[in-house]
């Protein structure tokens, strides 16, 4: 397995509710092209050092890039980590292989703020399994989705029409809040800074 991933390996203790608390697990969704990593870089950079704020790497099966902050991993060892439950949580899309390190349930318990960026399918587990979960969508104009995906150039997501079509079924998410990010990058930033700092 690849650096980075013993942390997969921390067992928290399990209380008595069946949903982990006190913290919250922010769940931060949206099309591909939306800018989800781009913001989360700059609340993570704003929020380094403040241990209230955690933000985990995803452990997905394909290299990590730069426009994401990922570990990688081997599709077997993904296997291998669902299936002794060694994820908080775990997701398959774009034919990949996507999971959370368990630090995300001894963060939680330890009442800090998770920050994740994760698959919609993912959100009702969530919302099952955690006392505090809050959604945020980000998203864009089509055009615009359309324009980023073409300039990320990655194939390792599938062809750009069939990106584009995903994104239709974010319509009826059930989101907390949502910011558009098509203008500005700063000032999408700074709403979803403001969303999790509550000021």
């Amino acid at each position: 397995m690849g650096e980075g991933q013993p942390d997969t390996l921390v067992r928290p203790e399990k209380q008595a509710d069946d949903r982990l608390g006190p913290g919250r697990l922010v769940l931060v969704v949206g099309p591909s092209g939306a800018g989800k990593d781009s913001i989360l870089r700059i609340a993570e950079a704003e929020l380094a050092g403040n241990p209230r704020f955690v933000f985990p790497k995803r452990l997905v099966t394909r290299p990590p890039s730069l426009d994401e902050n990922n570990v990688g991993l081997g599709e077997e060892d993904f296997v291998t980590l669902a299936e002794t439950g060694s994820f908080a949580l775990h997701w398959r899309a774009h034919g990949h292989g996507y999971g959370l390190p368990l630090s995300v349930n001894v963060a939680i318990l330890a009442g800090a703020t998770v920050v994740c960026n994760v698959s919609r399918t993912i959100i009702e587990t969530a919302r099952a399994r955690y006392a505090d979960v809050a959604v945020v969508e980000i998203t864009a104009a089509p055009g615009v989705l359309a324009a980023r995906l073409a300039a990320r150039r990655r194939t390792s997501d599938g062809p750009l029409a069939m990106r584009l079509d995903r994104a239709s079924a974010f319509a009826d998410l059930r989101a907390d809040v949502t910011i558009d990010n098509g203008g500005r990058l700063e000032d999408a930033a700074t709403h979803f800074m403001a969303f999790l700092t509550g000021h």
